[in-house]
């Protein structure tokens, strides 16, 4: 007499965990015996960490309003120093000076934390639109034909 067969779940082993990579510790350096020496092997061991990742770190709105908020107070740091430096000044040729220094170097950040931030957009509508690049088909133009 055969008796029906009786359906088990199976148990199924959970992957190892990932363990984090062992860096040095540069308050209790084991070899080097200054400062600096430590700070050089760390500085070694950083560029290696970061080129083993293929693909950048996923960008996320905290991400980009991190960005906002380190250029706000970059700017606003910037602007302080002008204003420091322009109450100083005692003569009209030297006011014209450091305020043409200090628009120069504001276009210049400007331009270069739009690029950053503008990246950073790029990314994120990247890494949001990923998951949807199969379901789109390739259909042939027609350019007006049925």
């Amino acid at each position: 007499m055969d008796q029906p067969a009786i359906d088990e779940p199976v148990a199924v082993a959970a992957p190892p965990e990932p363990q984090p990579a062992v860096v040095p510790s540069l308050a209790e350096p084991a070899e080097p015996a200054t400062v600096e020496a430590a700070l050089a092997e760390a500085a070694s061991i950083q560029p290696a960490a970061v080129e083993s990742t293929a693909e950048p770190a996923p960008v996320s709105l905290q991400t980009i309003a991190n960005a906002y908020r380190d250029y706000t107070r970059k700017s606003i740091e910037e602007f302080g120093s002008f204003v420091e430096q322009l109450s100083g000044v005692r003569s009209l040729d030297k006011a014209m000076t450091v305020q043409s220094e200090f628009v120069k170097r504001a276009y210049e950040t400007s331009v270069a934390e739009s690029q950053k931030i503008c990246e950073l957009h790029n990314r994120l509508a990247k890494q949001t639109l990923d998951p949807f690049k199969g379901l789109t088909g390739k259909t042939p133009a027609t350019h007006g034909k049925p």
